[in-house]
């Protein structure tokens, strides 16, 4: 009876200790994604201001219309043609490793590496084909889909040697690529840009269809430092594989059936964004055609400043969740295949608490900063229009958040057909309230509907999370409740910060201007930030979120 009870006390301590590991992991692992994604949509977000000016003010509303719908539809494509295979790959390499069996792991990924390659190929073909039929009544957008159709043949395998080190909980890997990516994909379309509107006096056309061939040129450099990566540490991954069991043989059809399984609610699930993109931008112009009197100019720009604009402002605050949510996966796959119900209780409190502390705090700010972040990016067009939407589009960045990272959890614990059948229900709702929403709000319309859809889909999901696993719920009633006061602390700081600073720049110049705004938005965010730290540290509530490092923090500015 008392040897019972030790063995009951020795297993709950190691399941308190994998607890603490796996906890470290996803904040190790978030960190790196966080701060590659962070810089990753940093950069593409920055691009807009050079970019802007080589367009000049008359046709960058155009050009950036153009370049969003060609991005929507290849972005979907996209997701089709990686289906899903790299969050597959990482799942089941973790699996495999948990199992200490790394050779299966190496297998299948060299198995996957064949569908990317024939996939890419495929996705590529239709793309460029179908051009002429996506184009939704606008002939320009043919050569900038061909354009994109380029980069749908590398990117599949890229992401899928991603999804190979995440398995191994290695995120800097992925984190370094995607920000060499980005970084080659801006000098390239921004030096195209120059050269064929400035220096050939080409067509404006030409110039954004080669700034969306730059996607395929970031891609091969991504690509390329996975490969270094890979040399860099080979000899450490043969190790793995000549220590590890080596008792298990799986063939390599049931290995093609694992991948495939598992990809496909991935493709579902990681084209969520992307489809309530689609369904924007195939409604947005017939339903406001029918609604309003306004010219087909207007309707475009009043496109571009929500699905474009606001859109590429907004993603750098998702990309946060997007982190978090690429980290859990491998770590809820390897807690679900050793069957630590802890581990699982555990990390899924966790990953809904981290989204709380860092989605809130960063979607208020921008929701208080928009009218200068808005300017600094675009100018004064619309000013009033444009900043608002941004506002707006920042709080519809915590459903979608939200959604990204609950869509993970589901899929790292192998709930893959409940979470599309879920999302299927979110779809439906955004359908439903789309064009009502539309013809009454316009371009506030297809925020709300999708606001709708994300929050329906996700609440159905953590719904099913807690019934089938549980959640730690008064931890995360605790936190939430402290991480949403300070934040709304937090915004109205920034808020005042901005009419302050406003009011102040307005007594010798104009507040206006794109490097007024850019100082206004910079103090702005540091106020806003510093109160949000200075109250997550003194509560104690960073500690618990993010471990006992961030109490030498608290230690150095000492505060008590």
């Amino acid at each position: 009876m008392n040897n019972g009870f030790e063995e009951d006390v020795i297993q709950e301590e190691l399941q308190d200790t994998e607890s603490e590991r796996a906890k470290g992991q996803m904040l190790k692992g978030s960190a790196w994604m966080t701060v590659g994604s962070i810089l990753s949509r940093i950069l593409g977000a920055l691009y807009i201001i050079p970019w802007r000016l080589i367009l000049g003010a008359s046709l960058f509303p155009l050009a950036n219309s153009l370049y969003t719908q060609g991005y929507n539809i290849y972005s979907f494509a996209l997701i089709v043609a990686v289906a899903g295979i790299p969050s597959a790959i990482s799942k089941q390499v973790a699996h495999y490793n948990a199992l200490n069996e790394y050779g299966v792991g190496v297998q299948i990924y060299k198995k996957g590496l064949s569908l990317a390659i024939l996939m890419g190929i495929i996705s590529a073909l239709i793309l460029w084909v179908a051009a002429p039929i996506l184009t939704n009544g606008d002939k320009n957008v043919i050569p900038v889909i061909h354009s994109l159709a380029w980069a749908v043949l590398v990117i599949p395998t890229m992401s899928l040697t991603r999804g190979f080190f995440q398995g191994y909980n290695n995120m800097a890997p992925s984190a370094i690529s995607q920000f060499v990516e980005q970084l080659a994909r801006v000098i390239y379309m921004l030096l195209s840009a120059f050269l064929v509107l400035k220096v050939m006096h080409g067509s404006w056309v030409t110039a954004v269809s080669q700034s969306t061939f730059a996607a395929c040129i970031g891609a091969i450099f991504g690509f390329l430092v996975l490969v270094w990566f890979y040399w860099k540490n080979r000899n450490y991954y043969q190790g793995l594989i000549k220590n590890s069991n080596n008792k298990l043989s799986v063939p390599t059809n049931q290995l093609y059936c694992e991948i495939i399984s598992q990809a496909t609610p991935f493709i579902i699930l990681g084209a969520g964004v992307t489809i309530f993109s689609l369904i924007d931008q195939f409604t947005f112009f017939h339903i406001m055609r029918f609604a309003t009197n306004f010219s087909e100019e207007v309707l475009q720009i009043n496109y571009a400043i929500f699905a474009g604009n606001a859109n590429k402002l907004t993603m750098i605050v998702v990309s946060l969740a997007s982190s978090i949510g690429i980290t859990v996966v491998p770590l809820l796959s390897e807690a679900f295949t050793k069957k630590n119900k802890k581990a699982l209780k555990d990390s899924f409190s966790n990953a809904l608490v981290l989204f709380e502390f860092v989605m809130i705090p960063a979607s208020l700010g921008m929701v208080a900063i928009a009218g200068p972040l808005n300017r600094t990016f675009y100018g004064t067009a619309n000013m009033d229009f444009s900043s608002n939407v941004l506002a707006f589009s920042s709080i519809e960045s915590i459903p979608i958040g939200l959604f990204v990272v609950v869509a993970a959890i589901m899929q790292g614990v192998s709930q893959n057909k409940k979470a599309v059948k879920l999302f299927a229900y979110g779809t439906l709702a955004k359908f439903v309230t789309q064009y009502p929403l539309v013809y009454l709000f316009g371009a506030f319309g297809t925020l709300m509907s999708t606001m709708i859809g994300f929050f329906l889909a996700t609440w159905l999901m953590i719904r099913a999370l807690k019934h089938e696993f549980g959640i730690e719920k008064n931890m995360l009633q605790y936190e939430s409740v402290q991480i949403i006061f300070y934040s709304i602390v937090m915004y109205f700081v920034a808020l005042v910060s901005v009419y302050g600073l406003n009011w102040f720049f307005s007594l010798f110049t104009t507040p206006f201007s794109s490097i007024i705004s850019l100082i206004v938005t910079g103090l702005a965010s540091i106020f806003g930030a510093i109160v949000y730290a200075y109250f997550m540290l003194k509560t104690g509530l960073a500690e618990q979120v993010l471990g006992k490092r961030v109490g030498r923090l608290k230690a150095k500015f000492n505060i008590k």
